[in-house]
């Protein structure tokens, strides 16, 4: 299987499956001088890391992330930095009874059919158990953003659960780290909770809607026309496993708008450009505006479920699968900080290729 890095210069190769001893990335091309220890990184894995309450899976891992290289004496030095995570708490005899089946809306079948093989415990690569790693590089990234541009500020929330939509007029960031689903609406929050007990207890699952903010982004990120910020930001937020789509400012509402409506007016500050509204989600030509960058990304429903399916075996057998285990009723809770480790290594990567390409030569406004 190739194809396992993403990233300009700031790259990172994710490795390991969900039910192997361990996975982990290895990040090549961080600045050097970055301040960084795994604590730091550990805030990080500990938003993402599962069994933290009822409504995610109950499987018991501690996600404690070590970096075995590229630090030395609490700073990056410049070298390939190697984080791992240990995977203690495995349960492979769950999915002896799918050896031979696919779940239905799991990438079970594809796999078989591209490679001959599979990994049935857990998934293996397929399992968002994967996203430990990102969200460790993301750590890393988070810590060199700080580094280079202090004022980027990335915040990730759940504004969508199935079909129940949080209310931007109730939005307070405050309460996002007030409940279990990264809400930043606490009605919707109450909501969700007795939504997600029916369809746990049930046996079922549902999807969601995860969208990443990020501030103090500076303008002129991104390059056309193969290389745009959004380009790279939409691709990122797509590869997280189980998203079916992603969206940028407005995304696909800014097709039943006018240009008229959609145009976000400028004006001039003490500072420079302001914008009188953000329908663009800080983008512009694959380009960033300086403003707010708005990514959304939908995430489906978790696959394996309670719910007898009709499915086939690897012999063209049809059949039935109950897949019994530990699952996230709602795999968009964890997806949050997933998110906005992917935000913080697309930016980063921009900001270095930025640095390299323009250096100070950027246009002046005023």
């Amino acid at each position: 299987m190739s194809l396992n890095t993403f990233g300009h210069l700031f790259r990172v190769t994710t490795w390991g499956e969900s039910h192997g001893p361990a996975l982990g990335a290895t990040v090549d091309g961080c600045p050097p001088g970055v301040e960084i220890d795994a604590a730091a990184l550990q805030v990080w894995m500990d938003k993402r890391k599962p069994g933290q309450n009822k409504y995610t899976t109950q499987r018991r891992e501690p996600d404690q992330v070590r970096i075995l290289s590229g630090v030395f004496e609490g700073r990056t030095t410049g070298t390939p930095v190697q984080l791992m995570i240990e995977n203690t708490d495995q349960r492979s005899k769950d999915y002896g009874d799918i050896a031979e089946k696919f779940r239905p809306g799991h990438a079970d079948i594809t796999y078989w059919q591209k490679y001959g093989i599979r990994d049935y415990r857990g998934g293996g690569r397929s399992s968002a158990r994967e996203t430990a790693a990102r969200v460790a590089a993301g750590g890393l990234a988070r810590a060199a953003l700080a580094h280079l541009a202090p004022g980027v500020e990335i915040t990730g929330y759940m504004v969508q659960m199935g079909p129940r939509r949080a209310d931007p007029a109730r939005y307070d960031l405050a309460q996002i780290a007030q409940n279990p689903f990264w809400c930043p609406d606490a009605e919707a929050a109450d909501d969700w909770a007795g939504y997600l007990d029916m369809l746990r207890k049930s046996g079922d699952s549902v999807g969601a809607v995860i969208e990443v903010s990020a501030r103090g982004v500076p303008a002129g990120l991104g390059a056309p026309v193969y290389a745009k910020l959004d380009t790279d930001l939409a691709a990122a937020m797509m590869s997280i496993n189980a998203v079916k789509g992603v969206e940028i400012g407005d995304g696909m509402a800014a097709a039943s708008l006018t240009g008229s409506a959609n145009a976000d007016e400028i004006t001039m500050g003490p500072d420079g450009p302001v914008y009188n509204s953000n329908h663009a989600g800080g983008i512009l030509g694959g380009i960033s505006t300086g403003q707010e960058i708005i990514a959304r990304f939908a995430v489906k429903p978790t696959s394996s479920i309670l719910t007898p399916r009709r499915t086939i075996t690897k012999s063209g057998e049809e059949t039935e699968i109950v897949t019994k285990g530990r699952h996230d009723p709602c795999v968009g809770i964890r997806a949050v900080p997933v998110g906005e480790a992917m935000m913080a290594c697309v930016l980063l990567d921009h900001l270095l290729l930025h640095r390299g390409q323009i250096g100070d030569a950027g246009g002046q406004i005023g």
